[in-house]
């Protein structure tokens, strides 16, 4: 079943022109032109992920984006000729996962897309909580703990965890291959910067800390699990 992108812009030829795009790289793609036929469309449709610009018609993207979190957890891709820092961050505080900056290489915005659909979890249902409780319980494990990328930031339950620079690292690498065994050594090869000789001796330590920030129980861990005699991996 191809991935639904639901893309909101109000310039007419770099819609068409994305639209396009997408559609010829598999994606089933609806466009809409403002934020309120696409806060009507969101049940309808039900996306995968949505791409929107910042500035709409009717409705800024920073505002859409509340609206859409008020019913969703869909990935929101923001995108924007508006390269201020002020307004990028004020996107994401509000909800976006990433945002693009125009112009932008539409090879680029597919790789984006692919990250964020990566990042949103294998028991996602185009994001939308179902009425049952066994699914709502299944539905929170991959949104309890997420890793945002571009503000280099880990948060737990919603709210934001302050790591250190290792810390963050090694989070990053096992959040984003959940269910993959990572030796020491392969950690250490993925974490750029620091001493070899000093992460070795203090992976462990690390990982000890981390749990400490994001399990419920650090002694009885239930997203960084130790594979014993091989690492560790990251479960959702």
């Amino acid at each position: 079943m191809p991935i639904k992108v639901l893309l909101i812009e109000d310039e007419k030829s770099l819609a068409d022109m994305i639209a396009f795009f997408l559609q010829e790289e598999g994606y089933d793609t609806e466009l809409i032109h403002d934020a309120k036929e696409a806060i009507s469309k969101l049940h309808d449709y039900q996306p995968d992920i949505i791409v929107t610009d910042l500035m709409l018609p009717d409705l800024s993207g920073s505002e859409l984006v509340q609206q859409i979190r008020r019913q969703s957890t869909v990935p929101v891709l923001m995108i924007s000729a508006n390269t201020m820092l002020n307004e990028r961050l004020k996107a994401l505080d509000n909800g976006a996962d990433d945002f693009l900056c125009k112009p932008f290489s539409l090879k680029e915005l597919d790789a984006r897309i692919k990250a964020l659909l990566r990042r949103s979890g294998p028991q996602r249902l185009h994001g939308y909580a179902t009425v049952s409780a066994s699914a709502s319980e299944t539905a929170q494990i991959p949104s309890r703990v997420s890793v945002n990328d571009y503000r280099h930031s880990l948060f737990v339950e919603n709210q934001e965890v302050e790591v250190t620079q290792i810390e963050f690292a090694i989070m990053r690498e096992l959040y984003h291959s959940p269910g993959k065994v990572f030796t020491r050594n392969e950690l250490m090869d993925r974490i750029k910067g620091g001493d070899r000789a000093y992460l070795e001796r203090t992976i462990d330590v690390h990982i000890s800390n981390l749990r400490k920030k994001i399990e419920r129980d650090p002694k009885n861990p239930e997203h960084i699990l130790t594979v014993w005699g091989t690492g560790y991996k990251y479960v959702m």
